[in-house]
């Protein structure tokens, strides 16, 4: 009796948190279903959540990838690194993007797509120069902590990074500020996720009230596709990748710690909402500080599994609009050149940015004016599951890099799987 009692205890300990976020998310869906629209009174507390998560991700990112990089020991190490986090990243998008080209070719999406009519952003044109240059620098500093900016706040924080360790020993003081700041900035995320429950059911709540009844109709069948073929991809590479970077302990670990990530992903719709998560996700998991610090933040925005999936099925949907062939080799090599291009430009902001959208159409040739409604709105309806396969596959593509890093026994080193 005292046993069960003690285990009892033992999983309502450390699931708690899981188990409030889950009722959250719960109580938050079935207010959607019975009030529809009625929901958007409290949708406030979703936004003061997610406001509160967002202003903290950019001090946090700045933090944990300059003191990262200030605390490694100045070799050839560093550089390697990079090099292996870049090979697993374009890896798995590569992976993804084939895997959803097979579906799209075993099951092929029928010519009858609706051509809808929605408001059009404002397309900003430039030369290639220029977009290159805003998308990696900012004019002012101040620019620098927007989230608009996310891969030049991480080059700028490298490059802090860097600074603080070719310092040496002037330089250490800055370095023990950067360690300070990364510590604070992760309790004070620890705090604000603290009211996860309330603000994730409410934003589900608003997420089910108002756009549930759009996934029917002409889209189905293309959603369908997509959401089979990425379930397919989160279960089974997913634990392919786990079991690969850590065998039989990988694979146990990463499924006990990837609950939280997976529904703050599904809730936020983001993935820079989602690295406090991944980081203590892969602290539990015992990926090393030097790596996770790196890997998961830098993944954020650079890092897009689902972007690479969802790329895929917005031009099929796009090639069935207009009646046009998918099949031909030229045309799938180039879906897969734009989906890696993708999977680097687009932001971790919920439902941002139509990059990929209209790089696509303009490559392929498409009139921009009935094209880029359908592929609006495909983008939007799979943003939830791109952005599970986006976040969680950040935290997976940590073990990966720690494995070819640290070599094959680095979990059984360092980690006790709990009985």
């Amino acid at each position: 009796m005292s046993t069960n009692t003690t285990q009892s205890g033992s999983f309502l300990k450390n699931y708690k948190s899981i188990l409030l976020l889950l009722g959250g998310i719960l109580v938050g869906s079935i207010l959607g279903l019975v009030f529809g629209k009625g929901v958007e009174v409290i949708k406030p507390l979703g936004d003061i959540f997610l406001n509160l998560l967002f202003t903290a991700i950019i001090p946090l990112i700045f933090f944990t990838i300059s003191s990262s990089i200030a605390n490694i020991e100045k070799s050839e190490k560093l550089g390697r690194l990079f090099v292996i986090i870049i090979a697993v990243f374009l890896s798995t998008v590569i992976i993804s993007a084939v895997l959803m080209i097979v579906g799209v070719l075993v099951f092929p999406i029928q010519q009858d797509i609706i051509i809808s009519k929605i408001p059009l952003e404002t397309i900003q044109t430039g030369s290639a120069g220029s977009q290159i240059t805003q998308l990696l620098t900012a004019n002012d500093f101040f620019e620098l902590l927007s989230r608009k900016n996310m891969l030049a706040l991480i080059l700028f924080s490298f490059l802090i990074g860097f600074a603080s360790m070719n310092s040496g020993e002037k330089g250490k003081d800055f370095s023990r500020f950067l360690n300070s700041g990364n510590e604070v900035m992760k309790q004070l995320l620890h705090l604000i996720m603290k009211t996860a429950p309330i603000g994730l059911g409410a934003y589900f709540a608003y997420q089910v009230g108002i756009f549930g009844p759009q996934l029917f109709g002409a889209y189905a069948k293309p959603l369908g596709l997509y959401y089979a073929v990425c379930a397919f991809y989160f279960v089974v590479f997913f634990s392919f990748y786990a079991f690969l970077a850590g065998g039989n302990k990988g694979l146990k670990l990463f499924w006990q710690n990837n609950i939280t990530p997976s529904l703050t992903a599904l809730g936020t719709c983001s993935s820079i909402a989602t690295i406090p998560a991944n980081l203590e996700g892969a602290e539990k998991i015992n990926i090393p500080n030097h790596i996770r610090n790196v890997v998961i933040p830098l993944g954020a925005p650079l890092h897009k599994d689902g972007s690479s999936m969802s790329s895929v099925i917005k031009i099929a949907v796009i090639f069935a609009m207009f009646g046009k062939d998918f099949t031909d080799p030229s045309t799938l090599l180039m879906a897969i050149g734009i989906t890696i291009i993708v999977s680097v430009v687009e932001g971790g902001i919920p439902n941002g940015g139509y990059i990929g959208e209209i790089l696509a159409i303009t490559v392929y040739g498409f009139p921009m004016e009935q094209a880029l409604p359908a592929a609006m709105i495909v983008g939007t309806l799979v943003d939830p599951m791109a952005t599970l396969l986006n976040a969680n596959g950040d935290l997976v593509a940590a073990m990966l890099v720690t494995r070819i890093s640290e070599g094959k026994n680095w979990l059984s080193k360092t980690v006790k799987i709990p009985a």
